[in-house]
C-alpha cells in the first residue's frame, strides 16, 4: 500500500516553490547549442594559486572535521582581509564563523534570529533565498520593492516606511542579484540614520559581490559605520569574486553573541566547512587581489557590450555597476517576463531568467549574466537585437 506524501510534507515547505532560475537552466540543459545567461556562476576556472592551496591542503592530509567555527589560520585570513579591505576589526575567535557558501550564512543569521510572527524586512529584487530562509525560519517577510528610477537602491523613506514594532531585522544585498544595483558608503548614510532611529533592528548584509564594483575600489558596507557595526551581520565569501563556488566556502562576521548562535546550528547541522577549502580561501584572501582585478575588469568589458546590446535591441536598462548582471525592462514588448524568456530561449536559444524569479517587483523585467565568454555574449546580444524586431513586426 503507497503512503499518501500529501499530508506528511511540512506546509511551510510545501508551499515553497522551486527556484525559477534553475527552471530556465534546466530547461536549457535539455537543448542542444543553447547559450545561457541564466545562472549567476563566473565563467572563469578558479585562479591556480587557489587550486595548487586546497590540493597541497590534501597532500599534507588535512582531510578531516576542521574545527566547527574553521580553522584558526583561515579565519585570521578572513579577518586580515576584511581589516585591510574594509577597515573594520574582527575578533576571529568570536566574530568569525566560515560557512558552507555565503547562503548557509543568510540562512543560519534567519534561524538564529526569528521568532514566529517576527517581521523581516527584504529588499527587492534580490537573491531568491532571502525570502525562503526568512519562510523556513517562520518568519514573516515584508518586502520593499525598489524601482528602476532609483537604480535598485534602498530609499531612506521606502525603509522607514516598512517599520513597524514587529521588525526584527532587514536583509539586503549590495552589489545586486538581480539588479547589478550598487550602493556606496554615501547612498548608504541616509539608510544608517533611520536605523539609528530603530536601534533594535538588526541588518543581515549580503556582501558576495563585494569586489565585483566597477565604480569604486572601496568596498561599501553598513558595517563600516562604527555606529552600526555591532548591529550588522556581514555575509560574505569566495564563490563570485574569486570564482569558487564549486569550493563552497563562505564566512559570517558580525557580534559574537549573534555568531555563537550561528555557530550552535551550524554545529548541529554542518559541523564544518571542507577543510581542503578552508585552505584554498587563505590564498584567495591574502593573496588574490591582482586575479580579481583581472577577473573584475574582463566583467566590467562584458558590461559594456551587453549595455550596448541593449540598446541595439530597444531595451531599456538602467546603468547596473556592480555584480554580473543586467536587468533591463521588456515592458515595451508587451510581453510577460516569463514569455519573453520562454519565447526568446525556443526562437532564439539563448537562456536568461524572468525578474519575477527575484520578487514580484521583478515583473516586466529580465536578468541577464554576463559570466560568459564574449563570444556568446555577442552572438546572444545579436539573437536578441533580431527576437525584439520580430516582436515589433509581430512576428512572435
Amino acid at each position: 500500500m503507497s503512503i499518501d506524501y500529501s499530508n506528511k510534507i511540512s506546509d511551510v515547505v510545501g508551499n515553497m516553490p522551486p527556484s525559477a532560475i534553475r527552471k530556465f537552466f534546466d530547461l536549457a540543459s535539455e537543448m542542444d547549442d543553447v547559450i545561457s545567461l541564466s545562472i549567476g556562476e563566473p565563467d572563469f576556472v578558479t585562479p591556480w594559486s587557489i587550486r595548487e592551496a586546497g590540493i597541497n591542503s590534501l597532500k599534507d592530509g588535512y582531510t578531516h572535521y576542521s574545527p566547527n567555527s574553521g580553522y584558526t589560520k583561515s579565519k585570521i585570513a578572513i579577518c586580515d582581509y576584511i581589516k585591510r579591505r574594509y577597515d573594520i576589526a574582527y575578533d576571529q575567535k568570536t566574530e568569525c564563523l566560515i560557512t558552507v557558501g555565503g547562503s548557509e550564512g543568510i540562512d543560519l543569521a534567519a534561524r538564529a534570529l526569528t521568532n514566529p510572527g517576527d517581521e523581516v524586512i527584504i529588499v527587492e529584487p534580490c537573491f531568491v533565498a532571502y525570502k525562503a530562509a526568512v519562510t523556513f525560519a517562520h518568519g514573516t517577510p515584508v518586502v520593499i520593492s525598489t524601482k528602476q528610477e532609483n537604480d535598485f537602491k534602498l530609499m531612506p523613506e521606502e525603509l522607514e516606511a516598512a517599520i513597524t514594532d514587529k521588525t526584527k531585522y532587514i536583509i539586503l544585498g549590495y552589489p545586486g542579484n538581480p539588479t547589478g544595483a550598487v550602493m556606496t558608503m554615501e547612498d548608504l548614510k541616509p539608510i544608517r540614520d533611520v536605523l539609528m532611529k530603530h536601534p533594535d533592528i538588526i541588518v543581515i548584509s549580503d556582501e558576495l559581490y563585494c569586489e565585483l564594483n566597477y565604480i569604486s575600489d572601496e568596498p561599501s558596507s553598513l558595517a563600516r559605520f562604527p555606529e552600526l557595526r555591532d548591529r550588522v551581520i556581514m555575509i560574505n565569501g569566495f564563490s563570485k569574486s574569486y570564482a569558487m563556488t564549486g569550493f563552497r566556502i563562505g564566512y559570517v562576521l558580525g557580534p559574537a553573541p549573534l555568531v555563537a548562535q550561528m555557530t550552535k546550528i551550524h554545529q548541529y547541522c554542518i559541523m564544518s566547512a571542507p577543510s581542503m577549502a578552508q585552505f584554498a580561501l587563505i590564498e584567495a584572501a591574502m593573496n588574490g587581489d591582482d586575479e580579481v582585478k583581472k577577473m573584475r575588469d574582463e566583467y566590467n568589458h562584458r558590461r559594456r557590450v551587453i549595455l550596448k546590446g541593449l540598446k541595439d535591441a530597444g531595451l531599456e536598462c538602467f546603468e547596473p555597476y556592480g555584480a554580473f548582471y543586467a536587468f533591463p525592462s521588456i515592458k515595451s514588448t508587451g510581453l510577460t517576463s516569463e514569455e519573453f524568456c520562454e519565447k526568446f530561449l525556443m526562437s532564439k536559444k539563448v537562456a536568461i531568467v524572468p525578474g519575477t524569479a527575484f520578487g514580484v517587483s521583478g515583473t516586466g523585467h529580465v536578468r541577464i549574466s554576463y559570466a560568459a565568454s564574449m563570444e556568446n555574449i555577442k552572438t546572444a546580444m545579436a539573437r536578441l537585437a533580431e527576437f525584439t524586431d520580430e516582436i515589433r513586426k509581430g512576428k512572435v
